[in-house]
């Protein structure tokens, strides 16, 4: 028999995230797609973060847990490792084997059987829409699945800190009640959450959060100077010519992004661009990813004002827009994004913060004032 969860938030969760896997399988298996998860009930569901969170408060040679587990059978994970003897699902258990499976892309396996949650062993593959619980920190857990084309980051569901419960907003990123603010979202450079489609830009946010330095990004026209006008000139690590790798990746055709050198050249520039994105100052990309300059300094244009509002979303059912002074958003940098987008329309400035915070700045036409749009929640 399943230990009595004692987690409240699994308990508050478990069943709005059964009924999104439960969907999404559904809308999967219409459309004939194969190498899809199994679903599981609530109780599973919770018992599984009802562990995973006491783990995570516990420490191995003074080391935090960090971990990832998928809910499957050996048979759903192409070449498994397999245990011997099969474990029972507990905090200690999990915080014995963290150690072995700390590198990205390892999952340890977990299934159920008599009403009993047991670790099988690890895989690095997993079936479409399958159920992914990672230990980010203490306290931290993100349930998440595999992406159908199985290419890229996989897709948050939601994010237990503590107490705290986020349930992503898939349909309506949190504004479902403001078509204004819908508008302003559609000039961002937004993952394509519902789609399958692989997003350059949720990539390179995940590369920047990984040097833990925070960083500035402006996405500019390519045929435009105009964002000049709000850079400190000389600008002292210009890029000449223009870093174009992303781009003329971007051009091949769909049966040549399919090979595995393809994407393994992709990563690998857009981990470039994100390295760069940990010098001081900002970075400045094309709206077709061409590095044009890293470390730039970002200016109030000569003919502009100091942005005094912007508007806050972030992509949680149930949350609310507010309007606050961009110094209360965050410090030096997304003051800067929010009036470098105050200046210019035309850009898109992406900005993330040492503490893991990440926000993407558009102009909103409709609203004549900057949309800052919370992403971390979608990165984790």
């Amino acid at each position: 028999m399943f230990s009595e969860p004692s987690y409240l938030a699994a308990r508050m969760v478990a069943e709005t995230i059964e009924v999104h896997f439960a969907e999404h399988l559904s809308q999967a298996h219409e459309l004939g797609e194969q190498d899809l998860a199994t679903a599981c009930s609530a109780n599973i569901i919770e018992a599984v973060i009802d562990t995973a969170f006491w783990a995570s408060l516990r420490r191995e040679e003074g080391r935090s847990v960090s971990i990832s587990m998928a809910l499957l059978k050996p048979e759903q994970a192409g070449k498994p490792l397999v245990f011997g003897d099969r474990l029972r699902l507990t905090p200690h258990n999990l915080v014995k084997l963290a150690p072995a499976v700390e590198q990205p892309g390892i999952h340890l396996g977990v299934w159920h059987e008599n009403d009993e949650l047991y670790i099988w062993g690890t895989t690095h593959t997993v079936p479409g829409i399958c159920f992914v619980l990672e230990v980010v920190e203490p306290g931290l857990l993100v349930i998440k699945h595999r992406r159908l084309a199985g290419f890229g980051k996989f897709v948050n569901i939601a994010v237990l800190h503590g107490d705290q419960i986020k349930v992503l907003d898939e349909k309506s990123m949190g504004i479902a009640d403001c078509p204004a603010l819908h508008a302003s979202l559609m000039n961002m450079s937004l993952p394509s959450f519902m789609g399958e489609k692989f997003n350059v830009l949720v990539q390179l946010a995940s590369s920047i959060r990984i040097h833990r330095r925070g960083g500035l990004v402006l996405i500019v026209p390519r045929a435009s100077t105009g964002w000049q006008e709000s850079i400190v000139h000389p600008i002292k690590y210009a890029v000449t010519p223009p870093y174009t790798v992303i781009a003329d990746l971007m051009l091949q055709k769909e049966q040549e992004r399919n090979k595995f050198e393809w994407k393994e050249a992709l990563l690998q520039a857009i981990d470039i661009i994100g390295g760069f994105t940990a010098v001081d100052g900002a970075t400045v990309i094309t709206q077709h990813y061409d590095l044009l300059a890293f470390g730039a300094k970002v200016a109030r244009s000569a003919n502009s004002v100091p942005v005094e509002e912007i508007i806050l979303t972030e992509p949680i059912a149930g949350a609310q827009a507010t309007r606050i002074h961009p110094a209360q958003n965050g410090g030096t940098r997304h003051l800067a994004a929010a009036q470098f987008v105050h200046d210019q329309h035309d850009a898109v400035a992406l900005v993330a913060s040492q503490d893991g915070q990440f926000t993407v700045f558009a102009w909103s036409e409709k609203l004549k004032m900057v949309h800052a749009h919370r992403i971390d929640v979608l990165l984790l």
